[in-house]
């Protein structure tokens, strides 16, 4: 069970202790049930209301009750953007290898990899780009970022999320938003893949429709939350909570699970999204539009118009343009573009990008279609036609200029060098003695 909005004031109470939710205050000298009172901001308090996130938690112990956090080893999470020389080339990576379980048990946590990222969690203005490759549920441990948000992008296997506000589902074709500072485990079932774009100092937001006007895009009534729900569970062998802080890992001990909430109200939750709600824009009568019709969610920086990240989605539509070159056009950007593919083909390189994969076209690196597809589409019939059927590809798209950490370039080796030969057989098509034809 879920609610549904985004952004919504929301309440929820675990039926198993009905009245477990206050009235009238946040903070009752004695709360029902005996629980404890705990505030969760997401925001600072003075920040104007639209903009204020916050929610309150009644559990049965607090979250302070803990041993004192100790170092604990990164392994392939990091935000150490100069181990490196810098690379401007047009990158792609094959799928990213998932370890099998019959080697070694690997899970969410163990699982992530830095691909690429910017910026600073300690000043708060930066994004981190990650995978996750896992074989094996969280056990008696959760984590939580201190640094930003995660917005997961599950591309092979279902994910629980177990979260202090409720439970997740999470499916290939959906997406989910574990906001700053939230905890949870992640449950999987069999060898595991995805993405993570992770932000800091922002938070996401639906983008602006301006005259598109008032629906479109990603409706805020498909977003949903979970539903309450606690274990009263004490832990002898301890139970072991993961804090990402200012880019390192931290671990520290409690003996009972942090999943003890039995009631919570406010706007700052976890959420999840199925993409095939999206509404889709497109053009219908000539050219190509930007990419940015296809946003679904922003975190803006303080220049207006200009996003720390954009989650975009490229999902099936109509392509029905007159006089137009279809696929995504030539382009150079002065924002950094990470893609990756959830299932199918992507339309402007049907060969080489391939599901669990990704590419990374950096600042003012030149990209667009691959040579096979600019001489099919450029002779191609120009009638309306299905787009990008039964494919599911995105972008992170950043106006941070990104590097690559040592394991995206080496370490993985699932670099492939040799994508740039995919412009390679581009000709000249140039004619000096060109002639318009005459008009009918």
């Amino acid at each position: 069970m879920y609610l549904s909005g985004f952004g919504n004031e929301l309440s929820s109470e675990d039926p198993r202790c009905p009245g477990s939710l206050p009235e009238g205050q946040n903070n009752p000298q004695v709360c029902p049930y005996g629980l404890y009172a705990e505030q969760i901001s997401g925001s600072a308090f003075t920040c104007p209301r639209p903009a204020n996130k916050r929610s309150w938690l009644y559990r049965i112990l607090p979250s302070v009750r803990h041993k004192p956090f100790t170092a604990e080893p990164c392994g392939n999470l990091t935000e150490n953007w100069n181990e490196v020389e810098p690379d401007p080339n047009q990158l792609r990576w094959l799928p990213f290898t998932i370890p099998k379980s019959t080697e070694k048990k690997v899970d969410f946590v163990a699982g992530l990899h830095t691909v690429c990222g910017a910026g600073d969690a300690k000043s708060r203005n930066g994004i981190g780009i990650h995978v996750y490759t896992c074989n094996t549920s969280m056990v008696d441990r959760c984590f939580n970022n201190s640094d930003g948000d995660f917005l997961i992008v599950p591309q092979q296997g279902e994910i629980l999320i177990t979260t202090e506000f409720g439970k997740m589902m999470v499916e290939p074709n959906e997406i989910c938003v574990i906001q700053q500072g939230m905890r949870f485990s992640v449950d999987v079932f069999g060898e595991t893949r995805g993405y993570i774009l992770e932000v800091y100092g922002a938070h996401f937001e639906l983008p602006d429709l301006g005259p598109i006007g008032a629906n479109g895009l990603a409706n805020p009534r498909d977003f949903l939350c979970p539903v309450a729900w606690y274990e009263d569970r004490k832990v002898a062998t301890g139970y072991t909570v993961i804090n990402k802080y200012q880019g390192k890992l931290f671990a520290s001990q409690q003996d009972f699970s942090p999943f003890n909430v039995v009631a919570w109200h406010g706007n700052y939750t976890p959420y999840k999204y199925n993409l095939t709600n999206f509404m889709v824009i497109n053009c219908v009568a000539f050219d190509h539009a930007d990419p940015s019709i296809f946003t679904v969610l922003t975190a803006k920086s303080t220049r207006p118009g200009v996003a720390i990240a954009d989650f975009v989605i490229f999902p099936p539509r109509w392509g029905v343009a007159d006089h137009t070159f279809r696929p995504p056009y030539y382009h150079r950007n002065c924002m950094s573009e990470f893609m990756g593919l959830i299932k199918g083909h992507y339309e402007a390189k049907e060969e080489g990008f391939q599901p669990g994969g990704a590419s990374l076209h950096s600042m003012m690196t030149p990209h667009g279609p691959d040579a096979e597809c600019f001489e099919k589409c450029s002779n191609a019939e120009l009638k309306p036609e299905r787009v990008a059927e039964g494919t599911m590809a995105f972008m992170f798209e950043s106006s941070f200029s990104m590097a690559v950490t040592k394991w995206g370039l080496q370490t993985c080796q699932r670099l492939d060098k040799s994508y740039y030969q995919c412009w390679e057989p581009l000709r000249s098509h140039f004619d000096p003695n060109w002639k318009p034809s005459k008009q009918q």
